[in-house]
């Protein structure tokens, strides 16, 4: 873009520092963030809508009743994103691939002493979060909430119910998502090119206490009756269950949407770091990456007929099962806008407990976090 990146408004001068705290939505265009915008809407919220489309936010806004403010932001010039935070917001990034134009809004709430949270399931930017940002917003009075979507509250809810459960003598907690009824096949464009970002990335694992590489494990669970295989992969889950519970020295998460390829990623993973290491690779993945968003490559939701599993089961130091817990619902996107929705309404109102890089459920709570899963559609299985 070329020029100065102008503020717009609705009835309110959202440009003119103004103490009274709002949510802002960066990324509202996107397909994520148009979900999220309705679901804030239908809330009763009246959401703070930025991007770096003049004419697509405006339309935005008009579809969703014509009087919501807006503000031009681009990742691009982080002034720009920096303008549109302010002390005691609550904005929400849905901007992806994350590991790649992500850090502005990030480094905008913490600059302003805000809530943030996002929509990314990147390993590599949420330890970021964690390792780069959280003592920063800490020091800032800033609340960093990462991974706030399908990508991983349930697992975040399952995996703390499970170790509830199962007592003191819990050593480790297995989680894994799985889906029925769609799947990669209708994964949106934003989220086929976070995967391609991730598909060079190291991944990592908590093993003995402490944050480990981890490359192509698989293992199989059980749900409904029904064998899964998952493939591991880095989540927020071996940043926030740690801390909560003291003799926890193992964290492990699987995806499970690749079906019956998910043995053969595995393989592939365990390559990774050869194949990250061919010059050229990495360029050649980000403009296919670029091309996928360019036009549009994805499904999108697949409606009712779409179910969502995720289960955590907790071991104890000898590998016996202690507990599990299992919840479910329908659509990811969905769920994600719907509960950020939630959260950023209860941000607003209430606050979230504490400061820094923190984890869903130390945001709000167990019982809390419960609820608004629950008002988003998805809920525990007895």
């Amino acid at each position: 873009m070329s020029g100065p990146l102008p503020i717009l408004t609705g009835r309110e001068d959202y440009g003119s520092g103004m103490a009274t705290p709002r949510i802002v939505l960066f990324g509202a265009t996107g397909f994520t963030g148009r979900l999220t915008a309705e679901a804030l809407v239908a809330r009763g919220a009246r959401p703070l809508l930025a991007g770096r489309d003049e004419a697509r936010l405006t339309a935005l806004a008009e579809s969703l009743g014509g009087d919501l403010p807006v503000a031009v932001a681009d990742v691009g010039r982080p002034e720009s994103v920096r303008r549109i935070a302010r002390r005691g917001d609550v904005l929400i990034s849905t901007v992806g691939p994350f590991v790649r134009w992500g850090e502005a809004a990030v480094a905008a709430a913490t600059e302003a002493g805000a809530v943030y949270f996002d929509t990314t399931g990147e390993p590599t930017f949420v330890k970021r979060i964690f390792q780069r940002y959280g003592p920063a917003a800490a020091a800032r009075g800033a609340a960093l909430v990462t991974a706030f979507g399908y990508d991983y509250v349930p697992g975040n809810l399952a995996a703390t119910m499970a170790l509830g459960k199962a007592g003191p003598g819990a050593a480790r907690v297995d989680v894994g998502y799985f889906v029925d009824g769609a799947g990669v096949g209708h994964a949106s464009a934003g989220t086929r090119a976070s995967a391609l970002g991730m598909l060079l990335e190291p991944m990592y694992g908590f093993r003995d206490g402490r944050i480990a590489p981890e490359h192509g494990r698989t293992r199989k669970f059980v749900v409904d009756g029904r064998a899964r295989h998952g493939l591991s992969i880095g989540a927020s889950e071996h940043f926030t269950l740690p801390p909560a519970h003291a003799g926890l020295r193992e964290v492990n998460v699987y995806l499970g949407w690749l079906g019956g390829l998910t043995r053969v990623a595995g393989v592939l993973a365990r390559a990774t770091p050869v194949i990250a290491a061919v010059p050229g690779v990495r360029r050649a993945t980000e403009a296919l990456a670029d091309r996928v968003l360019r036009t549009g490559v994805g499904g999108g939701p697949a409606g009712p007929g779409m179910t969502t599993h995720v289960v955590a089961e907790a071991y104890d130091a000898e590998g016996r099962r202690l507990a599990a817990v299992h919840v479910a619902g329908g659509d990811p996107y969905e769920f994600t806008a719907r509960v950020l929705a939630w959260a950023a309404d209860t941000a607003l109102a209430e606050g979230v407990h504490g400061t820094g890089a923190l984890g869903p459920v130390d945001a709000f709570g167990l019982d809390a976090l419960t609820r608004g899963c629950a008002e988003a559609g998805m809920t525990v299985r007895e």
